[in-house]
């Protein structure tokens, strides 16, 4: 071997590891795939990848109530995470108040409950908001938890231009695969595009929406699916958008995507080079915007939930290390490592911290960060792209046919479709044809003495006796002015952010706010597709 580079621009000399600098600089990229950092982004959004900046390591975290969420938060922070990720409990991502009957048994239990702006304190006391990138997931109710945060921002007096961070505010995907929604399609895409319109004017390094594949594949679907599902929510929205009158380069900019990261390897990776080929290549089609960010995909990755086991629960870290190497090789913006406990119940600290080291080796041990796009050119990743794309055009172009995802979102299209590929995964499992350690093979006898997170059922108690608190002590008939206006501008046709910024920061509570929406919008039922 004399040292020569092959066609694809890599040493063909296997004696000598090439430099990073050597597989960067190469003026031959593999065969119809320009450079990471230009279209179509098959190989990355950014020239250099990580190798100038890392991506965010941003753990999910949301526990029995706002002060021990902060308490988790520090620690995280401590640690090296970079970015926040908010977690919020069941009722508060339906809009309702810790004291709604609704609520009983499900306060504090899979997140952190916010009834106020007096919640939005303590859980961000001490963290500056004008350095910290923050995301928070929620969905039915995404304007009114954004719009606590901004009045917390402007009561501590920082810039909301300084305001980084993501809103999922991805409502479709609710209606598809997870059921948190409250209100009917047309008027929760009203709130939605509301809230990218004030984003776009107001706080411009804010993401608005992150369109998420992640809970649809959670609920079944396949890759090609989680592709084609996502892109097509991404494309209603920005119809939505316009038909609201942006312009497409007011608002694209600042989409971002969310998906799941599961265990068949190669795939994972190739899914994510064919979403970022598909996006490009469909909004600018479609949209001919003239900001090259409008088309260029960047996306947050979570491991794979579905794929932990109770069964030999430690297996879960191993799963998570191969997701997350998936997740970086496939090119992501920011990852969330899933803890080894929580097929059993909440992460403890303990869990969690593994789960950011897990990501601070894969960042710092590996060297993969040196190198960009370093599968660019296998024969099994290229071709697996190629498949998955034609595989995800195939599905769009069927929704695009059925008037769209919001009207197949209405008749149960992508429901259905979910079902019964959520039906085959299952049989294939049972049947032992898909392998999973511990469950059907590697079997073992015992108990695993795992110990969860153990809740504190007094923090209930608290949480509603200062929702009480803050209804006596606050001015009551200054709520009733506030709610009455957004009552007002949800009848017509105003943006509601502001009006909603008003309110929460007179004191009005997260059931108050949604009440007075769900009277002016209604509610639904999506057909489950069944």
């Amino acid at each position: 071997m004399d040292g020569s580079t092959n066609s694809n621009g890599l040493h063909s000399d296997r004696s000598s590891h090439p430099s990073p600098e050597s597989l960067l600089d190469s003026n031959h990229p593999p065969q119809g795939h320009p450079l990471s950092g230009n279209p179509p982004y098959t190989r990355g959004i950014y020239s250099d990848m990580y190798r100038q900046r890392l991506w965010t390591m941003r753990q999910y975290a949301g526990f029995s109530d706002a002060e021990s969420t902060n308490i988790r938060f520090k620690n995280l922070l401590n640690q090296g995470q970079s970015g926040l990720s908010v977690a919020f409990d069941l009722p508060t991502q339906l809009g309702l108040d810790s004291d709604d009957s609704l609520s009983e048994g499900e306060v504090g239990k899979v997140g952190v409950p916010i009834d106020s702006i007096d919640d939005m304190r303590k859980l961000f006391e001490d963290i500056d908001l004008g350095s910290i990138s923050t995301s928070m997931t929620i969905n039915a109710p995404a304007s009114s938890l954004f719009a606590l945060y901004v009045a917390l921002a402007d009561e501590l007096g920082i810039d909301r231009k300084k305001l980084r961070g993501t809103v999922q505010n991805d409502i479709l995907k609710e209606y598809i695969a997870r059921g948190l929604y409250i209100f009917p399609p047309s008027s929760s895409l009203r709130l939605t595009t509301d809230l990218m319109n004030w984003c776009s004017k107001n706080t411009p390094l804010w993401n608005s929406i992150s369109v998420s594949g992640y809970h649809m594949r959670e609920a079944g679907c396949t890759a090609a699916q989680e592709i084609a599902f996502t892109i097509s929510n991404g494309l209603q929205y920005i119809e939505s958008a316009i038909s609201s009158g942006m312009k497409v380069d007011d608002f694209a900019p600042r989409i971002s995507f969310f998906f799941g990261c599961h265990n068949d390897f190669f795939e994972e990776v190739s899914k994510f080079r064919a979403a970022r080929k598909l996006w490009y290549e469909m909004v600018t089609e479609r949209y001919s915007p003239v900001n090259e960010k409008s088309a260029m995909l960047r996306f947050h990755t979570q491991t794979a939930g579905v794929t932990l086991t109770a069964q030999q629960p430690l297996n879960n870290a191993v799963r998570v290390s191969y997701q997350a190497m998936s997740a970086v090789l496939g090119g992501t913006q920011s990852l969330h490592t899933n803890s080894y406990d929580e097929a059993i119940g909440l992460p403890t600290e303990i869990s969690s911290s593994l789960a950011l080291r897990t990501q601070q080796i894969l960042a710092n041990e590996t060297k993969i960060s040196e190198v960009v796009d370093p599968l660019a050119g296998s024969y099994l990743v290229e071709e697996l792209t190629a498949t998955l794309i034609e595989e995800a055009k195939e599905i769009i172009e069927t929704i695009d046919n059925r008037g769209g995802a919001l009207e197949c979102v209405i008749s149960g299209y992508q429901q259905k479709e979910i079902h019964e590929s959520a039906w085959n995964q299952l049989n294939s499992i049972e049947s032992g044809t898909t392998k999973v350690v511990g469950v059907n093979i590697n079997v073992e006898d015992g108990d695993y003495n795992m110990k969860s997170q153990i809740l504190d059922k007094n923090l209930v108690s608290k949480q509603l006796e200062r929702l009480e608190k803050i209804r006596q002590e606050r001015n009551q008939s200054i709520v009733d002015e506030k709610l009455l206006s957004l009552k007002s501008a949800a009848d017509g046709d105003m943006n509601l952010i502001d009006p909603m910024i008003d309110a929460y920061r007179s004191g009005a509570t997260i059931g108050e706010v949604n009440g007075v929406l769900r009277s002016s919008f209604g509610t639904w039922i999506a057909p489950s597709g069944v």
